[in-house]
């Protein structure tokens, strides 16, 4: 099994575990937080849905990212091994627009994960690019389905709102439950 830290829209469990994704073939291993300090961007652009942009962290300055770990099996990580299925490399776009690489991360008690974990970071970063309800509403179900810290989630949604303020009234609406 590969270990498999996501913060953005595969967050939420059944996005990511969708049709046209895993197809149920990951498993939540555990919330994490990041050791090291990020900040949380959507600064690389999807063509998906007309476009928009995607999440992402970039590393050096900000806090600590929450997120959660899947336990993935190691042959759905890789194009060439995933065959004929979807890899989460062809999901995140490794080598496009983003890179894998290896994260180091704490358990929400402080102690570390010990376990080799990778994530997905931004390869291709741009500056002045909006993301969309469409896709920022996978990040807040994941945020709710995995009951992360309020604190938390209240700076996703200030990053989200900072990135495209036309959302605001839309955040407000769903953190109000209407």
């Amino acid at each position: 099994m590969a270990y498999v830290f996501q913060y953005g829209s595969n967050l939420s469990t059944a996005r990511l575990n969708g049709p046209t994704r895993l197809q149920g073939d990951a498993h939540v291993f555990g919330k994490a937080i990041t050791h090291d300090d990020f900040e949380f961007e959507f600064d690389v652009w999807s063509k998906a849905k007309g476009g928009r942009a995607a999440s992402d962290i970039v590393a050096g300055h900000g806090r600590k990212i929450w997120g959660v770990i899947y336990e993935i099996p190691n042959h759905l990580i890789h194009r060439e091994t995933a065959r004929p299925r979807k890899s989460l490399d062809e999901i995140e776009d490794e080598g496009g627009n983003y890179q894998r690489v290896f994260i180091k991360l704490n358990r929400p008690d402080g102690c570390p994960v010990v376990e080799p974990v990778i994530t997905y970071v931004g390869l291709a970063r741009r500056n002045g690019i909006q993301t969309t309800w469409d896709y920022v509403q996978h990040i807040l179900a994941g945020l709710a389905e995995h009951q992360m810290p309020d604190e938390y989630a209240n700076y996703v949604k200030a990053r989200i709102i900072a990135n495209n303020p036309e959302l605001r009234e839309t955040i407000q609406n769903h953190a109000d439950g209407r």
